[in-house]
């Protein structure tokens, strides 16, 4: 039996450097399987094989190259080449988060959306990008897909003025439209916003999601589908989502046409996202697609995102989504069975040919994608990412809690400190860091990444919060934040770390908080009403409702709606709720992350709670990024913004963090 070392929590060596973690902590954006059908000259045996089923290609940031976008293929050898070259970036910028910033055919054309000016370009092997959609000013192109042989995509055009015009387009992919703009065809338009076209195989209707402000997709949606002549739609009609029969609202998700008159999609009636098949009779015949007490589909922050894909056989892939995720295969019949997969969060259904489909999500090696054969799951191949370079015993592994909370039941994940060489002193608990996700309606689902074990491995435990208003339980769990957004939340992030203090896992006195975004909002709320933490950390946080309802981007322009009333009637509310409001009661140390080219949450957020800070003399530090928006992307940022936080906690929770360069604090 190995003897460990007794050391104090949070002071234990570890291999895990915030380097290592930022070189594994690339993004899988999007896969496709590419040049199906095809067998090159002197391909053989297992090479000719997998060429038939096609290469392999995925998106992927680059953290050492800026965050840069970049796409990858896994060529039949078995190589990883770069398909886009640096500098080019695919990302798009529609809604701001972007999503479905490329798509390629199957001669292995890529088609991406460039970073720089939102354009749409085609690039062949072996020759330059071409623009496919013209040089006008700032309009941006997403959720790119290729459907028999045309390419759909979603247009957001800010050239109006205040509010940006979206409408879902079919670009010509001979580039002509790049000189000729009215070669572009608008397709559907109307709404505010638009997503997820999917054009029917005979190429006689379009199905669409489209909704309006001042709701947000998971709040009430509209499924479409109109009638297409000469390439464009002529009449259409809304076939599910709205408000339903009894008042309440419903969001239909993702359509996939499964025959000509034949419709699978996703849809929350009951409570739970699950999937729904529509046949076009005379009325419009709607019924349940295995239903279960789980969600397969989720917020719509991206474009592109997929939950489910029908097979050629009739067979269903699916993520279903109860607190953690599991894949599913589901028969015509509504059969199910579980599809093992190293992957229990942000799984997405990228692509699929025959009985082979391609998954991203993250696991316990962190983020990655994976190509299964849905009849031999145990041929599954990792693709990209999702390995620890650590070894499994460096990784913590995650425990579901649920804690009692004044609003209801609250659930985390707890991942407690975890070092195979080390312990901690019997009469000592753990500090512990309770991180608060974004959104605010997301969700954590239990998967260790690089970022955690950097921390616990360290001797710091980490509770991963889903708070009431995250996404993953169904409606109404999501439904508890409505009007509440800085109470519900915060009550429930308290209680789940006054749960953990009280069940003798975590030092009471050494309770941090740290989230970004809406997660920064709820660290900032937390500290000015409450004294349960001992330090917070917010990254790019939401300090002023007034000042962002002011300030943010469209796509987020009347969330607050929901989330704390309309203005102006609600302005006083705004007020109330602000942290920034009542910093004069904040008396904990603070450490403030920003990246300066923040259209979300801009700079001026941070900088007025810095100022505050300062004015009262609290101590903090405040940290800015030049060339990072709304999530940072680049290495030095990743490995910076780790590195401060561990010394942040040292300082102020009273432990020391060998290695890390000590953080000045005002």
């Amino acid at each position: 039996m190995t003897t460990r070392d007794v050391l104090p929590y949070g002071s234990w060596p570890s291999p895990i450097s915030a380097a290592e973690v930022s070189a594994g902590s690339s993004r899988i954006e999007g896969a496709r399987f590419v040049r199906a059908g095809e067998v090159r000259p002197g391909e053989t045996g297992g090479a000719a094989a997998r060429t038939r089923r096609g290469d392999v290609w995925w998106g992927e940031s680059v953290p050492e190259e800026g965050g840069r976008s970049t796409v990858r293929r896994r060529e039949a050898s078995g190589a990883v080449v770069d398909v886009l070259p640096a500098p080019w970036s695919a990302r798009s910028r529609v809604h701001e988060y972007g999503g479905g910033s490329w798509t390629a055919d199957d001669h292995g054309v890529l088609l991406f959306v460039e970073k720089a000016d939102q354009r749409i370009w085609s690039l062949a092997r072996g020759e330059e990008p071409r623009p496919l959609t013209p040089d006008a000013g700032d309009v941006r192109y997403g959720g790119l897909t290729l459907q028999h042989g045309r390419l759909l995509a979603v247009r957001e055009d800010h050239r109006a003025g205040a509010a940006p015009v979206r409408d879902i387009v079919d670009v010509p992919l001979d580039g002509s439209a790049a000189e000729h703009p009215s070669r572009l065809t608008s397709l559907a338009g109307g709404s505010d916003f638009v997503a997820h076209p999917a054009l029917s195989p005979d190429g006689t209707r379009l199905a669409w999601i489209a909704w309006d402000h001042p709701h947000m997709a998971w709040d009430r949606a509209e499924l479409r589908i109109g009638r297409l002549e000469d390439g464009e739609v002529v009449e259409w009609t809304t076939v599910a989502g709205g408000e339903s029969s009894d008042g309440d609202f419903h969001s239909p998700l993702q359509p996939v046409w499964v025959g000509d008159d034949d419709l699978l999609y996703a849809d929350d009636p009951t409570g739970r996202w699950n999937l729904w098949r529509l046949r076009l009779t005379a009325d419009l015949h709607h019924e349940p697609f295995a239903p279960a007490d789980a969600d397969t589909g989720g917020p719509l922050w991206v474009l592109g995102t997929r939950w489910f894909a029908a097979l050629d056989d009739g067979r269903v892939v699916a993520a279903r989504t109860n607190g953690a995720d599991h894949l599913v295969l589901i028969e015509p019949t509504g059969a199910t069975r579980i599809l093992p997969l190293d992957a229990v969060t942000r799984l997405s259904i990228e692509d699929a040919r025959g009985r082979r489909v391609l998954i991203s999500g993250a696991g316990s090696g962190g983020a990655g994608l994976w190509e299964l054969d849905v009849d031999d799951p145990a041929a599954t191949q990792l693709i990209a990412g999702g390995g620890s370079p650590w070894g499994a015993e460096w990784m913590p592994q995650p425990r579901a809690v649920t804690m009692p909370g004044p609003h209801g039941p609250v659930h985390a994940f707890d991942y407690p400190p975890t070092n195979p060489g080390v312990v901690g002193p019997d009469d000592e608990k753990p500090p512990y860091v309770v991180f608060v996700h974004g959104g605010p309606t997301d969700h954590v689902g239990g998967a260790a990444s690089g970022k955690i074990a950097y921390l616990t491995s360290r001797g710091i435990g980490v509770l991963d919060v889903n708070y009431g208003g995250s996404s993953g339980y169904g409606r109404v769990y999501r439904e508890r934040l409505l009007g509440q957004w800085g109470v519900v939340d915060v009550d429930d992030v308290v209680a789940a770390a006054q749960g953990l203090a009280a069940s003798g896992a975590a030092d009471a006195r050494r309770l941090a908080i740290a989230g970004g975004s809406a997660g920064g909002w709820t660290v900032l709320c937390a500290l000015a009403n409450s004294d349960v933490f001992a330090a917070g950390i917010s990254r790019y946080g939401v300090a002023d409702l007034r000042r962002l309802a002011a300030d943010t981007h469209d796509f987020e322009a009347r969330y607050l709606d929901g989330m704390v009333g309309p203005l102006p009637s609600a302005e006083a509310l705004y007020v109330e709720r602000s942290p920034l409001t009542h910093l004069d009661r904040m008396r904990t140390p603070l450490l403030i992350e920003q990246g300066l080219d923040d259209l979300v949450v801009p700079p001026s957020q941070s900088e007025a709670v810095r100022d505050a800070l300062a004015a009262n003399g609290i101590a903090h530090a405040y940290l800015a990024f030049e060339g990072e928006g709304h999530g940072f992307r680049g290495a030095a940022t990743l490995v910076r913004t780790m590195e401060a936080e561990l010394a942040f906690l040292g300082q102020v929770l009273g432990f020391e963090t060998p290695g890390v360069p000590p953080l000045e604090l005002e």
